[in-house]
């Protein structure tokens, strides 16, 4: 009987194309999301991009510039892209500051006038000028991994420069040199500054950075700063835009049990168009995920001391927005699927894909550049960037008309793919 038994089940799930699916192509979608993101391959690993303001424009502060530049796991930016074709000037410390606080880096170097005067010291000299490190602190990775590069591109970018403060330090412990071992000196040092300065080694993981270092490096958070348990906005919208998918597909599965009830034909038979019909199931769908969304964000402010209050604006045009492209994305899982159990496994395979490669599982910021732009694909990445810009970055609601129109168009052309699909119904 155990034969008979294992190939009547053989036969059933063969037949059941979601659950078959859900064995073997799901899976395999995430098997092959993951190894992207997280494997060790040097081509999949991200390049952080890093903003550098150059204010000192010496001999020293070039070197370090290049040397940055030689990292391959950096990105540097000397200047924002080009505006309608016409190039935009250098950063300096304020627009480096600003385009932190705008998303566009996780990081900006700042390299003070006076740098060149003393770049280096061994032994921590307090009249040297600090290299300031403004931070975006939701991303807890670039910023360390940065500090550690900028002692090590010291040490290989600027030789003359390490042995100038190798020789004053002798000097000072050893009593002094004949002249003719400062002769010698001065000939090493002046071959050292004609030759040009090393790249190193193209690292991919940052050591730690260390009070003791060569370079005086002085950190500041520019964005979050002020901020009581910061992340928690992030983690809400990441985790509530995906349940929002589930819901929404779950509700607009209505639309399948009352086609196989009867109930749909009943109600075309009335005035009731599909057109209207369908545009009503979007309305209750959006209402249930904007109160879905709602008990969110107010559980985030009772418990996790979320600061809601002071973006109710910006939350209202965001949660409206996401929560009609996913009523929208559900009514459209529901027109193209003909049973319940097709809908289950269609939904679960697409909207665990979508908020793998969407942010809603994993940062964004923290995948490899292409899957980064993959994530745009996705109703999740839109949604978390919008609410990333309230309740992180603090920017006007006027600064969400990006995300508001790719989630309003998305929701608009999704409901005529659903209608387009949905006639088989007025046919049938």
């Amino acid at each position: 009987m155990i034969p008979a038994i294992i190939k009547t089940s053989l036969t059933s799930l063969r037949r059941d194309r979601g659950a078959l699916a859900l064995s073997f192509v799901l899976p395999i979608a995430f098997f092959t999301i993951f190894a992207v993101i997280f494997g060790g391959r040097r081509d999949t690993t991200p390049r952080i991009t890093v903003l550098v303001a150059d204010e000192d424009h010496t001999t020293a502060s070039e070197q370090l510039r290049k040397g940055l530049e030689n990292q391959g796991s950096l990105q540097v930016r000397l200047r924002p892209a080009p505006k309608n074709g016409v190039e935009q000037p250098v950063y300096t410390s304020i627009t480096a500051e600003a385009a932190v606080r705008g998303g566009d880096a996780p990081v900006a170097i700042v390299i003070p006038n006076g740098f060149g005067l003393a770049p280096i010291s061994f032994t921590g000299d307090p009249n040297r000028r600090a290299i300031q490190l403004l931070r975006d602190s939701s991303d807890m990775v670039a910023p360390q991994m940065i500090a550690g590069l900028l002692q090590k591109v010291a040490m290989t970018s600027m030789p003359g420069t390490m042995a100038e403060e190798g020789t004053r330090m002798i000097e000072r412990y050893s009593g002094g040199f004949t002249p003719e071992q400062r002769r010698r000196l001065d000939e090493a040092l002046g071959s050292l500054r004609r030759e040009p300065a090393s790249s190193g080694l193209s690292t991919q993981n940052g050591s730690d950075p260390s009070d003791g270092g060569i370079l005086a490096v002085k950190t500041r958070d520019v964005v979050g700063e002020n901020k009581n348990n910061p992340m928690v906005a992030f983690y809400a919208a990441a985790i509530g835009v995906m349940f929002l998918l589930f819901t929404s597909s779950g509700a607009a599965g209505a639309l399948l049990d009352e086609a196989d009830s009867g109930t749909l034909d009943r109600v075309l038979s009335s005035r009731v168009t599909m057109t209207s019909l369908l545009a009503g199931k979007v309305c209750y769908n959006s209402l249930l995920a904007f109160t879905q969304l709602v008990v969110m964000f107010l559980w985030g402010w009772a418990v996790f001391k979320l600061d809601l209050w002071s973006h109710i604006p910006g939350f209202l045009v965001m949660g409206v927005s996401t929560s009609f492209a996913v009523a929208a994305f559900g009514i459209l899982l529901a027109s193209a699927c003909k049973t319940r159990a097709q809908l289950g496994a269609l939904s679960t395979l697409v909207i665990l894909i979508m908020s793998s490669i969407g942010g809603s599982m994993f940062p964004r910021f923290l995948m490899p550049e292409a899957m980064q732009k993959a994530g745009l694909l996705t109703l999740n990445a839109w949604a978390i960037d919008g609410f990333t810009k309230v309740f992180w970055r603090d920017e006007p609601v006027a600064s969400l008309w990006p995300q508001v129109a790719v989630l309003l168009l998305t929701a608009a052309s999704l409901f005529l793919i659903a209608r387009r699909l949905s006639r088989r119904w007025e046919y049938a």
